[in-house]
Formats: C-alpha cells, sequence, structure tokens
C-alpha cells in the first residue's frame, strides 16, 4: 500500500460525517431549465445507496452547496437529510463547514467533506479527508487527499462512502446486510502453502 493510500485510510478512520457539494458532486454539474423556466438535476441512484448505507453505519451526512436549487429538497428528502444539516447559498464554505461541525458536535478533523470546484477549495483544505470526483477542477485534485475514478453525479460520493467505510471495517456490514459477502480488501488473510512443482503420475 502507498503512503497515499496509508494516509487516507488512516484519515478515513477518524472520520464521522460527510459533507457533501451539489453540482458536480451529487450531480454532474449540468443545469436543465425546462420551457416555463424551472431547473431540473439529474441525480445518481448509486450514490443515494452509499448515503443511506452511510447513514444506516451512523456517520451523518450534510449538505454544502454555493447554489439554491428547488429540485434539491425533494431528492434530500427522499435520503433521510436532515434540513438543519443543509446550507445552499454559501459564499463563506469554510464558515459554513465550521458551522456545521458545530451542529454536529464535531471537530474538522472528524469530517469528510467531497468538493469539486473552487469555491470549495476552503472547505476541502479544512476537512479531515478532502475527496474529490474524477472531473474536478485541477486545483482541487491537487489539494484532495482522495480522487476519486468516478466521475460527479456518476459514483463519485459512492465511492468515497466505500473507503471511508472499508477503512473503519464497516463496509463489510452493508455487504452482508444486502446478502453481499465480506469484501476482499475486508477478509482475514491466510496463509497458503506452496504448491508443489513435483510432477504427480
Amino acid at each position: 500500500m502507498s503512503p497515499r493510500s496509508c494516509d487516507v485510510r488512516a484519515r478515513a478512520r477518524r472520520v464521522r460525517a460527510l459533507v457533501l457539494d451539489v453540482d458536480g458532486v451529487l450531480t454532474d454539474g449540468s443545469l436543465y431549465y425546462g420551457t416555463r423556466g424551472e431547473s431540473l438535476k439529474r441525480f445518481s441512484a448509486r450514490d443515494g445507496f452509499g448515503i443511506k448505507a452511510a447513514q444506516a453505519q451512523g456517520l451523518r451526512v450534510a449538505v454544502l452547496s454555493g447554489r439554491v436549487a428547488a429540485p434539491l429538497a425533494a431528492r434530500l428528502a427522499d435520503l433521510g437529510i436532515e434540513p438543519e444539516l443543509v446550507i445552499q447559498g454559501s459564499r463563506d464554505k469554510a464558515a459554513d463547514l465550521d458551522r456545521l461541525a458545530a451542529i454536529l458536535g464535531l471537530e474538522p478533523a472528524e469530517i469528510a467533506v467531497v468538493g469539486d470546484d473552487i469555491p470549495d477549495l476552503p472547505a476541502l483544505r479544512r476537512a479531515g479527508l478532502a475527496a474529490c470526483p474524477a472531473d474536478a477542477a485541477p486545483e482541487v485534485r491537487r489539494v484532495c487527499h482522495l480522487v476519486c475514478r468516478a466521475p460527479g453525479g456518476g459514483g463519485a460520493v459512492r465511492e468515497v462512502i466505500e473507503a471511508i467505510l472499508a477503512a473503519q471495517g464497516r463496509w463489510a456490514a452493508v455487504l452482508q446486510a444486502w446478502g453481499g459477502g465480506t469484501p476482499e480488501a475486508e477478509r482475514p488473510q491466510v496463509a497458503r502453502r506452496p504448491r508443489s512443482t513435483t510432477a504427480r503420475g
């Protein structure tokens, strides 16, 4: 395991809450407008499953967005994210992260933040674990401890959650709850006897 991977796992073990940006993280960053000016957003069901799994394992989930978007309320209600843990229209994400930390009763070192663009940098720099989608801005990728393989709106949030729960030894419980067994990374390693190279007749 590389030093960077060890650092990510060590940081992930301390995480007790997850703070998510919306556009470019929970969505692919596209903005859709109907003929009457109504806005639409596309969300990933895979990310949604990850959020519900995180909540079931005791991780609190919050939202910190620079935009105010009406469609977001319905999705957050579906996910069971508490209204007091949702900040929209943020213009100072570092200060608003501190507000969320106070509500959660946690230190920033116990919070993972997932962001994708320059306005997210102040919060990412304060987080115990900073993560971003694969298609995040270069400036964001440079400061993040974890850069996902998946893009925003396409499973990046699920990837971060899986990394956190795996580091804490709790992803196995998620799989077992759904009949999926134990993930390879969490299986106990068994010493295997080397195979004999002697030909058998």
